[in-house]
């Protein structure tokens, strides 16, 4: 068979795109580990949720996601890490309240705009928030909390100035006109033995926290602000069974990737999220803590967005109306 001068120089003019077409092909998203940036230190519920989150993850996506604890300045250093890293999927976050809707407004000199330099992937994990009180305050209501705090000192402690849990409780004191003096501790499990101790009176903490000492009778849970009573203690009700119309509050854990990440990318991670979260391992794990499981819609990227967007907002209503500015 013989070629002529034209066929022979067509076929080696294509030759190069069909090598570039076959290597995209076998490029395909991801080709290689991912990096999952969990912006806190080993054992907490964000470490919790990304180790979980990457077992389930990684059959779906053909590849591992390696965890990377990077803790730091309430997690804005691990949170940086994700922002300036190269929009192609293989650097993600598991962010939360404290670097995505509470630093904001308590760190001057923050480093990323959470609502600009972050693509939602899907919300994974909700921990309701709960107000809880020592036995021996006498009230077993919200209403008979809110009384008491009106004719004797009341403190209620939480994990810190401007935490997650301290939103919450100057978003309850705005919406029941309680009486209640804020006692801020240096992170999350210290409040709870001085609790148990009653060197505080009450704490506003996450429901997983304080659900073990209310089951022990050792502290008494007055409302969890879930959209359900926890399936772990049917007989706490919710804030809105105690008048508190559309009172929602919990610490929140979700996946995100840096901002201008490809659509498709977004989509494909999505996929493997919705799948892992899916998994009865999973939602156990999640329930024996005190979680509340989250609703599919939530599970996207345009439901954690917005999600998101909303705690921002009321974040910067709490602490706007706490007197907080950023240092």
């Amino acid at each position: 068979m013989t070629f002529s001068r034209r066929t022979l120089l067509s076929t080696l003019a294509a030759t190069p795109f069909v090598t570039l077409a076959s290597r995209s092909a076998f490029a395909a998203y991801p080709d290689r580990p991912i990096r999952l940036i969990v912006p806190f230190a080993p054992g907490g519920n964000a470490d919790l949720v990304g180790r979980l989150l990457s077992e389930g993850m990684t059959p779906s996506l053909g590849q591992s996601m390696v965890v990377e604890n990077r803790g730091g300045a309430g997690g804005s250093l691990g949170a940086a890490v994700v922002a300036t890293a190269a929009p192609d999927g293989y650097t993600l976050l598991i962010g939360s309240n404290g670097p995505l809707t509470v630093n904001p407004f308590m760190q001057a000199k923050l480093s990323y705009d959470p609502l600009k330099d972050f693509a939602a992937v899907g919300l994974a994990n909700l921990a309701p928030h709960a107000i809880v009180v020592n036995p021996a305050v006498p009230a077993k209501t919200v209403a008979e909390l809110v009384e008491l705090s009106k004719k004797e000192p009341i403190n209620i402690a939480t994990s810190g100035h401007g935490s997650a849990g301290h939103m919450t409780l100057v978003r309850f004191m705005t919406a029941t006109g309680a009486k209640l003096t804020h006692v801020p501790y240096k992170g999350g499990s210290t409040p709870v033995p001085d609790t148990l101790a009653g060197v505080v009176q009450g704490l506003m903490t996450e429901m997983s926290t304080a659900l073990p000492h209310h089951k022990a009778g050792k502290l008494r849970i007055l409302a969890v602000a879930s959209a359900a009573r926890p399936v772990l203690a049917p007989e706490v009700p919710t804030m809105r069974e105690a008048g508190l119309k559309d009172f929602l509050a919990a610490s929140y854990v979700g996946l995100l990737a840096p901002a201008k990440t490809p659509p498709d990318v977004l989509a494909l991670l999505e996929k493997a999220l919705v799948k892992a979260l899916a998994a009865k391992t999973v939602q156990d794990r999640f329930l024996a803590t005190g979680a509340e499981l989250v609703a599919e819609p939530l599970q996207t990227s345009k439901g954690f967005a917005d999600y998101i967007k909303g705690e921002f907002d009321r974040t910067a209503e709490a602490a706007k109306a706490a007197g907080l500015k950023p240092e």
